[in-house]
């Protein structure tokens, strides 16, 4: 009796180890969706890329609604509004108009 339950006791061990260790393995956003239409500039406040580990290659866009939007990092109006962005968030950088 002592022995099943040994046993059964480091089965339940076993698949709790198993099951939180495949938590953290996965990236947290992929995207498998995409945006075609072109978004203004005024409409993002911030992006992330996706991770390298994802499916396909993207950029999350965070619009000013606080929408998350999947687009296509090779467009061009894309890789636009990321070096507008950048620049718009620079440290130190400030407008003198």
């Amino acid at each position: 009796m002592a022995r099943l339950t040994l046993s059964l006791l480091v089965l339940a061990l076993a698949v709790v180890a198993v099951t939180e260790g495949l938590r953290g393995v996965g990236p947290k956003k992929c995207c498998f969706r995409f945006n075609d239409k072109v978004v203004s500039k005024e409409r993002v406040v911030d992006y992330t890329k996706t991770s390298q580990r994802c499916p396909k290659s993207a950029i999350l866009l965070e619009t000013v609604a606080g929408r998350e939007m999947c687009v296509r990092p090779s467009l061009p109006w894309v890789k636009d509004l990321i070096s507008y962005l950048d620049a718009k968030n620079a440290p130190g950088e400030s407008s003198h108009l």
